[in-house]
């Protein structure tokens, strides 16, 4: 599409690719910002210690530095009835860390010239037109239903600045999202879309951040702006050339035997197996629904691969995917300033953090002792049953860590697992308390 803004976004990519590749951190010890030195007896001990201890049934996790594996371990059980341990070959549903593979293919199109970050999205998907917001109630107490100030932009969907929320929002949005139904896993993506867009915002568009199911409208603009169902695009463009052979919706009868088992956590840390029939309701069959939000089945090189494509600026093995330029663009925080801390829900908990597109992104080093150990620049995310990864580029270094309970949380493990890589690391190590 040779349009005038095609030909700005080209000479953007060009002017910033090299700023990408240099990196933009000080340089330290052997040129880098950060000095993080892999102990592998470190790192086993703080994932085996929280499986003898029982705080965990499994975990593996694997870290790439200067090219190279730095660290791989496993522990526990991926199927604790079966008594079938925690391997490298290990499946397990990645959650929301589906999230950032979505961007990743949307960001291929915008290299493309198909799309500008501020288009309105209902330029691409009409539906969202006439989209209303929730301004409380009226003096009869009927809900009131605005006209949004201004339209939700492509820009919002990525940074969760829309204003979209889901069916754990406060009522009555949660109720009319739950009464549209778009998370059916008998919808298609355009059907979960257009119901998803009947659907009253909770905040103005640009005002908030909230984590949304704004990532299944960007799989959706995936569809409509190549022409091609959103899995096969995926497949061609993403996990294909990255030969990611393990990374899929729908679980194939060789998968099985390798596939986690998903546990839920009570408050008194008693772990019980969710019943295979509802833990794998997506993956265990195919279904019309391919989420942008969650869905992935991977394995912990196959997600490494991701990693490591977007620590290479875009590239892995000599195959590009994307250009340095937009990840760099992708990994720079895109809050604007109104967003501040008080208008961004559960984020900060994740430490000293922006957010770019579907990353986070570390803008300070941790605050105190309670924070993880994170390197400032690195960018990252996590996913419901407790799986992590991030790319640090000041350290040359990548890591992904999978474990398989619900709900999020409740357990160190990322803060163990990021605390024993980052321990000799001075500008990335947390406190002492």
């Amino acid at each position: 599409m040779p349009r005038i803004r095609l030909h700005a976004c080209l000479t953007a990519l060009l002017l910033l690719s090299a700023a990408f590749t240099a990196g933009a951190a000080t340089p330290g010890v052997d040129g880098r910002a950060g000095v993080a030195r892999i102990d592998r007896e470190r790192i086993d001990a703080a994932l085996s210690g929280l499986v003898d201890s029982g705080q965990v049934i499994g975990a593996s996790a694997l870290v790439w530095q200067d090219g190279r594996e730095a660290y791989y371990g496993a522990f526990g059980l991926a199927d604790r009835e079966a008594g079938r341990p925690m391997a490298r070959d290990t499946l397990v549903q990645i959650f929301s860390m589906t999230k950032p593979v979505v961007g990743v293919a949307l960001m291929q199109l915008y290299e493309q010239g198909r799309f500008g970050l501020d288009d309105p999205v209902s330029r691409y998907l009409p539906e969202f037109a006439a989209i209303r917001v929730y301004g409380g109630t009226d003096a009869q107490g009927q809900p009131l239903l605005l006209e949004p100030e201004r339209p939700i932009t492509i820009r919002d969907l990525l940074r969760h600045t829309a204003g979209m929320a889901g069916g754990d929002a406060p009522e009555p949005v949660g109720g009319y999202y739950r009464a549209a139904d778009p998370d059916n896993l008998d919808n298609t993506l355009e059907e979960a879309v257009r119901r998803m867009a009947s659907v009253p915002l909770l905040y103005q568009p640009g005002t908030q951040w909230l984590y949304s199911p704004a990532v299944d409208v960007q799989a959706r603009l995936v569809e409509v702006l190549s022409g091609m169902p959103f899995e096969r695009y995926l497949q061609r463009h993403v996990l294909g050339p990255l030969k990611m052979r393990d990374t899929r919706y729908t679980l194939r009868a060789q998968d099985w035997p390798r596939m986690a088992a998903l546990y839920e956590r009570s408050d008194d840390g008693v772990f019980t197996r969710i019943p295979d029939a509802e833990a794998y309701k997506l993956n265990g069959r195919q279904r019309a629904l391919t989420p942008g939000s969650w869905g992935l089945v991977s394995s912990l090189d196959d997600y490494m691969r991701f990693a490591r494509m977007l620590l290479g600026g875009g590239e892995l093995d000599g195959v590009r995917v994307l250009q340095p330029a937009t990840v760099r663009l992708m990994s720079s925080d895109a809050l604007p300033a109104a967003v501040g801390t008080g208008r961004r829900s559960w984020l900060p908990s994740k430490g000293q953090v922006g957010f770019g597109i579907d990353f986070a992104v570390r803008l300070a080093p941790p605050a105190d002792a309670e924070e993880a150990s994170g390197e400032v620049g690195e960018f990252f995310w996590d996913g419901a049953a407790n799986t992590l990864f991030w790319v640090d580029p000041a350290n040359q270094l990548a890591a992904v860590l999978f474990a398989q309970w619900l709900p999020f949380g409740k357990v160190p493990l990322h803060k163990a697992f990021r605390d024993a890589v980052y321990a000799d690391d001075s500008s990335a190590a947390a406190p002492r308390p």
